[in-house]
């Protein structure tokens, strides 16, 4: 083999690969596009997709971070595709026990499959895990409080957790808060991805400073 085919070839090794995960974040950016229209059947054959180029796929901003197999499988319970969901969760949590979403949607899963105790516990589970996650957040990023800004997450999960004797949620409530939940996490990635673009530009405007131009009026 010529020394020029060769450098080809390396370079064909680097490239593919890299083109191959560039295509698995193109399809689950389309899903997760769907799922903020609230489109699951549309979003589904995406994020099918990316799970068999990379099923280690996890997409990750803003330090927040959901395994491939979760939006597979959230996006089955959305579409009322159970077992499959319940699969694709399993999954999910096999890669990341810390998914707090995949442990969300697991719970969701397993109460509409009958197994309502055991899924209401794992519901409770994701919860508590979300709120501390967010409280983490807060703590470690005080001057950029994007995350939940005005504890409309935390408060909803504080009210669900809340053990006070005689109070009682009731499952249906505690199921829509949850489905409720999911949702919320998607949509509060992306007004903290515009939060975080926003600040990157103020200050790279301030580090570059006034600008100075000579203007001509007639």
């Amino acid at each position: 083999m010529s020394k020029v085919r060769q450098v080809v070839a390396f370079a064909l090794v680097l490239l593919l690969p890299a083109c191959a995960s560039f295509q698995t974040a193109g399809q689950v950016q389309a899903g997760r596009r769907a799922l903020l229209v609230n489109d699951p059947e549309a979003a589904l054959p995406y994020f099918l997709e990316a799970a068999k180029r990379d099923p280690d796929y996890v997409y990750i901003s803003e330090d927040f971070r959901e395994g491939v197999w979760t939006y597979v499988g959230r996006t089955q319970y959305a579409t009322k595709r159970y077992q499959d969901a319940r699969q694709s969760l399993e999954r999910a949590l096999a890669n990341d026990r810390d998914d707090n979403l995949a442990r969300l949607y697991y719970g969701l899963t397993l109460v509409r499959l009958g197994d309502s105790t055991r899924g209401l516990k794992e519901i409770e589970s994701a919860m508590q895990g979300i709120h501390d996650w967010l409280e983490y957040m807060e703590r470690t990023r005080p001057f950029q409080a994007f995350w939940d800004p005005l504890r409309e997450i935390r408060k909803t999960i504080e009210n669900d957790l809340d053990k006070t004797p005689g109070k009682d949620l009731g499952r249906e409530n505690l199921i829509a808060d949850a489905e409720w939940l999911g949702n919320k996490m998607e949509t509060e990635i992306e007004k903290v991805r515009q939060d975080e673009r926003r600040q990157y530009e103020r200050d790279f405007d301030r580090r570059r400073g006034p600008s100075v131009g000579i203007g001509i009026g007639f």
